[in-house]
C-alpha cells in the first residue's frame, strides 16, 4: 500500500513524501535538512528508502534544505529543464548527485510512474502525475494560480490530488 505523507506545507517551506514497498520520493526539500530528517524519522521514514527527490520549482521555500539533505543523503533530482539548470547553475545540487530534468512524457522513479506538468506561477513549475506501484494515480501541485487546462488533465481521474496554493 502506497502512503502519502504532507511532511511540510507553507510559505516556511514544503515537503512531500510518497512511498511504497519499494521505497519512495520526496517532492520538493523546503525546509531545513535537520527539519526534513525529524519529520522523516517521525514516520518511521527510512532514508535509504527515498529513492529521488522531485522539485516542483526554484523558490526558496522549495529547495531550502535540498543541499544539505543531498550532502548527506547523495540522491537523483528531478524537475523542469529550466529548474533543472537553475539548481545546477547555482551550485544547489552537490555534483554527487545526478539532476534530471522531466519532459511530457511518464518515467519510471524507483517503484513510480512520474509525468510533470506545467502550472501557473511567476517561475517555472511543474506539478507531477505518479503512478504507485499498487495502481493509485496521484497529482501534486504547489504554488497554483491558476487551473490550466495542463493542470485539469493531469488531475483528472486521480485516486488522490494535493493542491497547495
Amino acid at each position: 500500500m502506497s502512503r502519502f505523507c504532507p511532511l511540510f506545507s507553507s510559505s516556511s517551506g514544503n515537503s512531500i513524501y510518497i512511498g511504497g514497498s519499494g521505497g519512495g520520493v520526496l517532492v520538493d526539500a523546503g525546509v531545513s535538512a535537520r527539519q526534513l530528517t525529524q519529520a522523516l524519522d517521525r514516520l518511521r521514514i527510512e532514508r535509504n528508502s527515498i529513492r529521488a527527490i522531485l522539485v516542483t520549482h526554484e523558490h526558496s521555500d522549495h529547495v531550502k534544505g535540498l543541499t544539505t539533505f543531498l550532502k548527506k543523503y547523495p540522491l537523483p533530482v528531478y524537475g523542469s529543464a529550466d529548474t533543472v539548470d537553475m539548481l545546477e547553475s547555482n551550485g544547489v545540487v552537490p555534483a554527487s548527485c545526478p539532476l534530471y530534468s522531466l519532459g511530457g512524457r511518464e518515467e519510471d522513479i524507483g517503484a513510480f510512474g512520474v509525468q510533470a506538468f506545467p502550472t501557473s506561477h511567476d517561475v517555472p513549475c511543474v506539478g507531477y502525475r505518479i503512478h504507485t506501484p499498487d495502481g493509485k494515480t496521484m497529482s501534486i501541485a504547489t504554488d497554483l494560480g491558476t487551473l490550466t487546462p495542463a493542470v485539469h488533465e493531469a488531475l483528472s481521474g486521480c485516486d488522490l490530488v494535493a493542491l497547495e496554493s
